[in-house]
């Protein structure tokens, strides 16, 4: 009996590993995005049920923005101006931690972002129902791991903004 499970196990761990890779068209299972938001609330400190982010992708980099969904939640709001400027401090310093946690990955752009960190600037600044990191660069290279860092971001936290450039502000 101990012989055909070990056989079973063994042909299950070896049909797995032949398993051709997931299509990159197939959406992460619900435990993923689950695992996300709860990540992201403990990461961040305050819950994606009463905020909202927006991820702008701009020809000069883009956006991180988040807000509480209650004009009248000065905790949130002021968890997010706390986080926010923490995080333009953190990316200028090429400190990514805190995505990879969120995420459990390497975001995408990630890398060469850390190693352009000297052509790129992260200004955090307050906005009416919290902040945002607003990301520039001059460098193309930069500009294009920036895009791609806010692209895994607006899969990950499905926000359904934009993931094309528009205007720089």
């Amino acid at each position: 009996m101990r012989f055909a499970l070990l056989a079973f196990l063994a042909f299950a761990a070896v049909a797995g590993a032949q398993s051709p890779a997931p299509s990159a068209t197939l959406s992460p299972p619900p435990s993923h995005f689950e695992g996300v938001d709860a990540r992201g609330d403990q990461g961040m400190g305050f819950s994606h049920h009463l905020t909202g982010h927006q991820f702008r992708i701009l020809a000069d980099g883009g956006a991180i923005e988040v807000a509480a969904n209650d004009p009248k939640d000065a905790e949130s709001r002021q968890a997010i101006r706390s986080h926010l400027a923490s995080i333009a401090e953190r990316f200028a310093a090429g400190d990514f931690s805190v995505p990879m946690f969120i995420h459990a990955t390497s975001p995408p752009g990630m890398a060469t972002m850390q190693r352009l960190k000297r052509e790129i600037s992260y200004h955090a600044e307050e906005t009416p129902h919290g902040a945002q990191v607003r990301i520039k660069s001059q460098n193309p290279e930069a500009i294009e791991a920036i895009h791609q860092f806010l692209r895994f971001q607006i899969e990950e936290h499905r926000t359904g903004d934009a993931k094309e450039a528009g205007k720089a502000d």
